[in-house]
């Protein structure tokens, strides 16, 4: 029970960060709140009696709503902190916003990722999240070759690890928010 209150309250707080939140450090605040949110989930999962019956309906929709806007929010707070912590002298173009210029679309790029990788693990096809990861790879690949070219002072504009640091966030926090869902079908009975 603890893990569906958790997972639902979470989705909740996922969905307000991402349609109010724009503030970096208003979204650092919901992306680690969030990401605690989920931690906790994660060991109620664990330990606790899972979930079943039409509650376990309505924890997956919740949690695929978690992987979509709650990964949204946790991957900005991610590069927010990125930014953040690094001199202005060292980030001469290599902002989330100068990689925004050059990977357009990344928030429903993102957003359709995640909801492919979850649908792919809730259809029981982990294959898919490689299949995911290959479209997006290829499809981004112009873009990313672009961005990764000196400039006049030499610099890269930090394009292609931004879209690596981008991608792994995403997807783990879509296959952590899978593996809620469907927690009481991964664990061997009597844990």
């Amino acid at each position: 029970m603890t893990t569906y209150v958790l997972v639902v309250a979470a989705a909740c707080l996922a969905l307000v960060g991402w349609a109010f939140v724009q503030s970096e450090p208003g979204r650092q605040v919901v992306g680690a709140v969030l990401g605690l949110a989920v931690a906790l989930a994660v060991v109620a999962s664990i330990f606790g009696e899972p979930v079943t019956g039409v509650q376990h309906d309505i924890l997956i929709l919740f949690a695929m709503v978690l992987a979509v806007a709650g990964g949204g929010v946790v991957t900005s707070a991610v590069f927010d902190t990125i930014d953040s912590s690094r001199s202005p002298a060292t980030t001469h173009g290599q902002t989330m916003s100068a990689a925004a210029d050059i990977l357009r679309g990344g928030v429903w790029i993102g957003a359709l990722e995640r909801l492919a990788v979850f649908g792919s693990l809730a259809a029981r096809w982990p294959e898919g999240v490689a299949i995911v990861l290959a479209v997006k790879g290829l499809g981004r690949y112009p873009e990313l070759k672009m961005g990764t070219a000196t400039g006049v002072r030499g610099e890269t504009t930090g394009t292609a690890e931004r879209f690596i640091i981008g991608t792994m966030t995403s997807v783990i926090w879509a296959v952590t928010c899978a593996y809620l869902a469907f927690a009481p079908y991964v664990l061997p009975p009597g844990r």
